[in-house]
């Protein structure tokens, strides 16, 4: 839920975040892929998140995503990814949840609420609007076969 509540932040990017990212109520990050310094408001629930883990974390990291024995963000991802598989299996879904799927289903609903490709765009530190799009590619799918099943029904 933080990667949601973040705008689709990525799992390297939450890993990495500390105390100093956290600036007069925002959360100021650099994005690991691109470099580029992303601002984001720090809601009432990122901020119960942060407030639930702060005595499980090591050293000034906001997650307890590291741990001393183990900091390596490739393992912690493979081991994320793998719960967020299995509860997917207790709650019978569809389609496994993975580390992207908060990003994107935070375009998807961005876009479905009447949010603009630019500003879903920025807010989630893409360079351009085609990664953006490719993002929101298989949400209009959806859309397009839903209008069409309608016209079909008539």
């Amino acid at each position: 839920m933080f990667s949601f509540y973040t705008r689709g932040m990525s799992f390297i990017d939450m890993a990495n975040l500390t105390q100093n990212n956290l600036k007069n109520g925002y959360i100021a990050y650099s994005r690991s892929k691109t470099k580029q310094v992303l601002t984001i408001k720090v809601e009432k629930c990122i901020e119960k998140i942060i407030e639930r883990y702060k005595d499980l974390t090591i050293e000034n990291y906001l997650l307890p995503i590291y741990s001393k024995q183990n900091h390596s963000s490739g393992s912690n991802l493979r081991t994320y990814n793998k719960r967020l598989k299995r509860i997917s299996e207790i709650l019978g879904l569809e389609k496994p949840l993975s580390s992207y799927v908060s990003r994107h289903s935070w375009a998807t609903i961005a876009l479905r609420k009447g949010i603009s490709v630019q500003v879903i765009s920025e807010g989630m530190g893409h360079e351009n609007e085609k990664t953006t799009r490719i993002y929101l590619a298989s949400m209009d799918q959806s859309v397009i076969d839903k209008a069409n099943a309608q016209i079909i029904a008539l």
